[in-house]
C-alpha cells in the first residue's frame, strides 16, 4: 500500500473520528477538533514537536483576521439590538401595514439586522419582539417569526463577518469585499423564497396558535433610564450597512487605482474587514449609544453581553485551523491536489457537499465548514482559476444544510414558538435546506458566469 494512500486512509479515518466524539461521545466541538487533529499528525509519523507547531500554526492562521472580525461583528450588533435600534428598524418597516405584507417586510428588517451579529443572539433577542407583533397584529407566531428566522439565517450562512463565511474567507484567502459582492446576489433571491414565498407555503403546517402569553419576556441589556434623543433609524441602518458598504467600495476601488499611490492605499484599507468594523463600532457607539443618552458603562455592557457568546465559537474556529494545517503538514492537501485535476465534479459542488454532509453529522456550521475548509482548500492549488470567493459561498452554503436534531438551531426555534418536532422539520429544517440549495445554484450560476 503507497503512502499517499496510507495518508487519505487516515485523513478519513480522522474525520469519522470528528464525526463519532461530536455526535456520540458529546465530546466539545473544540475538544473533538484539537483531538483529531493532534491525533492525525501523530499516526502520520510527525513527532510531538512537530505536531504541535502545527497544531499552533493552523490556529494562529485561522483566527488572526477570523477573531478580530467576528468580534467587532459581535460589538457592533450588540450596539444595535442593546439600543433599541434593531427594534427601531422592525417597528419602521411593519408599521401600520397590511398583515399580508408581515412576512416579507420582516424577513428584509432581519437580513439586516442580522448582518453584523450571530444568530442565536440575534434570534434571542429579537423573539420577544415577534411576540409583540403577533399579538398587536392577531396573526399567527409563525407569521412573523419564520420570516424573522429565514432572513436572520440568510446573512448568518452566507455574509461575514459571522462565524462560517469568515473561517472560510480565512482559509481560502478570499477578498472579504468580493465574497460580500457574490453572497448579496445570492442572499436576495434566497430571502425572498425562505421568507415571504416560504411562509406562505408553509401556512398550512403551522397548526393551532400558540399562547402568545408564555412568551420570552422582552431582554433588556442596560438600565430604562437614560436621557437623550430617541435612537434614529437612519442612524441605525446606517451602522449596520456601513462595514459591508465600505468593504464593496474598496473592493471596486482598489481594482481601480494603480497600486501604490494614495488612493489605492485607502481604498486597501477600507476593503479590510476590520478597518470596516471598527470605523461602524465607533459610529455606532456614538450615534446610537451617546447620542442616545446612554452612558459608557451602559454600552460597555451591550458590547460585553455580545462578546460573552464569542468565546467557545473563536475556539471551534481555532481548532478547525489545526486540523486544516495538519492536512497540510501531513500532506494530505498535496495529494488532493495533485488528483484534483481528474475529477469530474466542480470544485464549488465538490465544496458544498462536504460541508452538507459534514452539517448532517456533526450539527453545527461552523464545525461543518472549518472541517471542510480543509479538505477542499487544496483544491485551489489545483486550479488556480477557481474562485476563492464562490468556494467560501459554497462551503457557506453547504454547512446550512439539513438542520435536525443535532442541531441547538433547531431546538431553539422549536422552544421558542411552541412547536412539536413535526412542525420543526416541516418549517425549520425545510426552509433551511432550500436556502441551502438556492446557494449552490446561485454560486455554480455565478462560477459558470465568472
Amino acid at each position: 500500500m503507497s503512502a499517499e494512500v496510507v495518508s487519505l486512509i487516515w485523513a478519513f479515518a480522522a474525520v469519522v473520528v470528528l464525526i463519532l466524539m461530536i455526535t456520540r461521545l458529546k465530546l466539545n466541538p473544540f475538544l473533538a477538533l484539537s483531538i483529531t487533529a493532534i491525533g492525525l499528525g501523530l499516526v502520520n509519523g510527525l513527532t510531538p514537536g512537530e505536531v504541535i507547531d502545527a497544531f499552533k500554526d493552523g490556529v494562529g492562521s485561522i483566527l488572526g483576521g477570523t477573531a478580530p472580525t467576528i468580534g467587532l461583528g459581535v460589538v457592533l450588533g450588540s450596539l444595535l439590538l442593546g439600543s433599541g435600534g434593531a427594534d427601531k428598524i422592525v417597528d419602521s418597516f411593519l408599521g401600520q401595514r397590511p398583515v399580508a405584507w408581515i412576512p416579507s417586510l420582516i424577513c428584509v428588517a432581519a437580513v439586516i439586522i442580522g448582518l453584523p451579529h450571530l444568530f442565536d443572539v440575534s434570534f434571542v433577542m429579537l423573539a420577544p419582539l415577534v411576540y409583540t407583533v403577533a399579538r398587536r397584529r392577531n396573526v399567527h407566531l409563525l407569521w412573523v417569526g419564520l420570516p424573522l428566522a429565514a432572513g436572520l439565517y440568510v446573512s448568518h450562512g452566507l455574509l461575514p463577518p459571522h462565524p462560517s463565511p469568515t473561517a472560510a474567507v480565512s482559509a481560502y484567502g478570499a477578498n472579504t469585499g468580493l465574497t460580500i459582492a457574490y453572497g448579496l446576489i445570492i442572499a436576495v433571491p434566497t430571502a425572498i423564497v425562505c421568507g415571504p414565498l416560504f411562509t406562505r407555503f408553509a401556512k398550512r403546517w403551522f397548526g393551532p396558535a400558540p399562547d402568545l402569553d408564555a412568551g420570552p419576556a422582552p431582554v433588556t441589556d442596560v438600565e430604562p433610564e437614560r436621557s437623550g434623543r430617541p435612537v434614529s433609524l437612519a442612524l441605525s441602518l446606517i451602522s449596520v450597512l456601513l462595514p459591508p458598504v465600505l468593504m464593496l467600495i474598496g473592493t471596486v476601488g482598489t481594482a481601480n487605482t494603480a497600486e501604490g499611490t494614495a488612493p489605492y492605499n485607502v481604498f486597501e484599507a477600507l476593503n479590510d474587514s476590520i478597518i470596516s468594523l471598527l470605523i461602524a463600532v465607533v459610529f455606532a457607539f456614538f450615534a446610537l449609544g451617546l447620542r442616545s443618552g446612554y452612558s459608557t458603562a451602559q454600552l460597555n455592557k451591550m458590547s460585553g453581553k455580545g462578546l460573552s457568546a464569542v468565546g467557545p465559537i473563536i475556539l471551534i474556529l481555532g481548532a478547525g485551523g489545526a486540523l486544516k494545517q495538519m492536512f497540510t503538514a501531513t500532506g494530505v492537501d498535496a495529494i488532493i491536489a495533485d488528483h484534483a485535476g481528474n475529477w469530474s465534479i466542480p470544485a464549488v459542488a465538490l465544496a458544498w457537499l462536504v460541508a452538507a454532509l459534514l452539517r448532517i453529522c456533526l450539527g453545527s456550521a461552523t464545525v461543518a465548514t472549518t472541517a471542510a475548509t480543509g479538505i477542499v482548500a487544496p483544491l485551489l492549488a489545483a486550479d488556480p482559476t477557481l474562485s476563492p470567493e464562490l468556494l467560501v459561498l459554497a462551503t457557506a452554503s453547504g454547512s446550512v444544510m439539513l438542520s435536525h436534531v443535532n442541531d441547538s438551531g433547531f431546538w431553539l426555534f422549536k422552544e421558542f414558538y411552541q412547536l412539536s418536532v413535526k412542525q420543526t422539520f416541516r418549517t425549520w429544517t425545510l426552509f433551511l435546506s432550500i436556502q441551502s440549495l438556492i446557494g449552490l445554484v446561485g454560486v455554480l450560476v455565478l462560477d459558470a458566469i465568472i
